[in-house]
């Protein structure tokens, strides 16, 4: 039967290393979850909202922030404990991720203050219209 040994330095060095995996892993779970390039660039819609709608589909990141939530708080918490080196590329990975992320919220509220602002201007330039077609027509019925 092996001796199990208890050394700090092996048992620190396994922590990280597991630490370090499940990271990786809700880091993976995190970009697996964004949008794809296509589904942010295609569409199938017929008219504009339609396209918005899409586009605000495609651009929600709940899943993918949910996953990136976790592998930040795992890294923060290997981070207190001194599992990361300074230049740590897990890191500049979870920055990367983490950038992306919002500039996808930021979009994805943009594009959710064009759903209902494009439905509302839309039926104001049809009143405009309309009302530009009604006097038109009572100036020509004047001037007859």
């Amino acid at each position: 039967m092996g001796q199990i040994t208890f050394d700090d330095d092996e048992l620190l060095d396994e922590a990280a290393d597991e630490k370090r995996a499940t990271i990786e892993d809700h880091l993976a779970a995190a970009r697996a979850e964004l949008p794809t390039a296509d589904a942010v660039w295609e569409t199938d819609a017929d008219n504009v909202l339609g396209a918005l709608n899409g586009l605000s589909a495609a651009l929600d990141t709940d899943d993918a922030a949910e996953s990136f939530r976790q592998a930040r708080k795992e890294y923060l918490l290997g981070q207190e404990a001194g599992v990361f080196d300074e230049d740590d590329e897990l890191g500049d990975e979870l920055e990367a991720v983490g950038e992306l992320l919002t500039t996808l919220q930021t979009a994805h509220e943009q594009v959710g203050e064009l759903t209902s602002t494009v439905p509302q201007l839309r039926s104001e330039l049809q009143e405009a219209h309309a009302s530009g077609a009604d006097d038109t027509g009572d100036t020509d019925e004047a001037e007859a």
